[in-house]
């Protein structure tokens, strides 16, 4: 396969791999698999997140930090490494960095219902009383985007030459994240650590990320000639990436391409960004082993064998979450 430098990422349409039609199913399965060995990253369209949707969510989320810094932080939880509730400003940094990046954020992790034995790994979510619409919209987008997850995943298992419904079992239950971002303003540029951005270059942790539509510009991709490109999601888009699992499970195969949010101009960094990825991970004794259908003689293994779980527990420790 010829590679190919984008100046843009690849759109697809979703209702071609779902829709029933073969041939159609079979190029989107071809043209996500040539987007994700490349970039990493694809918009999608007729995915399952209402635009309503979406304004809702944004709307309640803007409420949120709009908040009293006092009133927020009663919903960050100690001892839950940040994995549910509030995340205070520049608590998180990039793998490999110390300075914190310029954002505050919000967690909402998997609802398990049933008698699923891996409620008892989840705490519970935590919503805050000042927001009572908070709860219904956010668990409504985070079933859409995982549904959307899932057909994004038996798409890449199919050009995986795996079964359609590998990953099924895998991320049933999973232990996927929405996170509403708010990159706060700053009045004084100055008085932030000169090496401080919004999100500074990292790959993300898990299987892959769905993300809608962002309030203003700022995420780039790092294309594989050292070039950073721009990606804004259009407003009936999702923007969907591989991330550091895929890419393990496949041995680099499908690439968790390096991205970040870059400062706006100096006139603009006393202006909000807000944005809203969801997080899709696997449960955590998914198996992340190479695929032996991914490593040969040109493409030796890359990665020591490792669980989803104890993956995650490291890189929560990398970015500062976890002690």
């Amino acid at each position: 396969m010829t590679d190919k430098l984008y100046e843009e990422i690849p759109s697809l349409d979703l209702n071609d791999f779902t829709a029933g039609d073969p041939l159609k199913k079979q190029q989107f399965v071809k043209e996500l698999g040539q987007a994700y060995n490349n970039i990493g990253f694809v918009a999608i369209r007729n995915h399952y997140l209402s635009d309503d949707l979406t304004k809702k969510l944004y709307q309640v989320i803007k409420a949120f930090f709009s908040l009293p810094d006092n009133i927020k932080e009663k919903y960050e939880i100690p001892g839950l490494a940040g994995q549910r509730g509030y995340v205070g400003k520049g608590k998180e940094h990039a793998k490999g960095r110390s300075t914190g990046d310029l954002k505050e954020f919000y967690h909402v992790g998997q609802e398990v219902e049933g008698d699923d034995p891996i409620k008892s790994e989840y705490p519970d979510n935590v919503w805050p009383a000042e927001l009572p619409e908070f709860q219904e919209v956010a668990l409504e987008v985070y079933r859409r985007l995982e549904r959307t997850g899932k057909e994004m995943l038996k798409a890449i298992a199919l050009y995986l030459d795996l079964p359609e419904e590998y990953f099924e079992s895998r991320v049933k239950n999973g232990n996927s994240i929405l996170r509403p971002i708010h990159y706060f303003p700053i009045a004084n540029p100055d008085e932030v650590p000169e090496d401080a951005v919004r999100a500074a270059e990292h790959g993300d942790i898990n299987l892959i990320t769905l993300l809608m539509g962002a309030s203003a510009d700022g995420l780039q991709v790092l294309r594989r000639d050292g070039k950073w490109i721009p990606i804004t999601a259009l407003p009936d888009q999702l923007v969907v990436n591989v991330g550091d699992m895929l890419e393990r499970l496949t041995n680099k195969k499908l690439k968790s391409t390096i991205h970040r949010v870059v400062n706006p101009p100096r006139d603009l960094m006393n202006t909000s960004r807000f944005s809203i990825p969801f997080f899709m991970h696997p449960r955590s004794e998914m198996d992340l082993s190479c695929l032996e259908s991914c490593i040969d003689d040109e493409h030796p293994k890359l990665f020591e064998d490792i669980t989803a779980g104890d993956f995650l527990n490291q890189r929560l420790a990398e970015i500062g979450l976890k002690k």
